[in-house]
């Protein structure tokens, strides 16, 4: 039994999604976090930070959401939303996985605190070099992977959704479709439907 240790609204919204997509057992442990304006640590939660994602799987912790997407897609492989070893897909899986982690939310997060990255010193790049990789992507094939959804399409759909109305994103209609085949997807409803615990 996997147990999400949640916030409502937050980054593990997108895991009760992941989770209905696998039809994994899983039970949702409420956990406050620290807001902008301070707050303490849950001491339930066992994030180091005290942030959420996390899930524990009988006592085996995960945290970020990279490895609970591949850790969870290994564990629960019936629904094939991530490749295993050996498929040739896999270095894909793995590569956007870290790209989400390494590139997407650095990127992302810079804009929004209006940080400028600097060229050729920081682990990432700037929004406007980023986007054209994702959307050069999207335009050859409705998912990253190419014709089958995948985890990774939880990770980079929902935040495109968070994101849709904002100027962090370009306006787009390959994102506008990208982010309609994610959000329509039956297991996304379910996941909404339990996202208040």
């Amino acid at each position: 039994m996997i147990t999400l240790f949640h916030r409502p609204k937050t980054r593990s919204s997108r895991f009760l999604f992941l989770l209905e997509e696998l039809d994994a057992p899983y039970q949702i442990r409420l956990v406050t976090t620290r807001v902008r304006d301070g707050g303490q640590v849950d001491p339930a939660n066992p994030h180091p930070h005290g942030k959420v994602p996390t899930i524990s799987d009988e006592g085996v912790v995960v945290f970020e959401s990279p490895a609970i997407a591949l850790y969870l897609t290994d564990k629960f492989p019936k629904n094939r939303l991530g490749p295993l070893v050996g498929d040739p897909l896999r270095g894909p899986y793995l590569s956007w996985l870290a790209y989400y982690g390494g590139e997407f939310e650095p990127s992302i997060m810079s804009k929004f605190m209006k940080v400028e990255v600097p060229r050729g010193t920081a682990g990432w790049v700037a929004v406007e070099e980023m986007m054209p990789v994702l959307l050069t992507r999207l335009a050859r094939a409705p998912y990253l992977l190419g014709d089958n959804f995948s985890a990774v399409d939880v990770l980079f759909g929902t935040s495109f959704a968070l994101f849709a109305q904002s100027d962090l994103m370009p306006k787009s209609p390959v994102l506008d479709a990208y982010v309609q085949r994610i959000v329509t997807r039956p297991a996304f409803a379910r996941g909404l439907t339990r996202d208040a615990g």
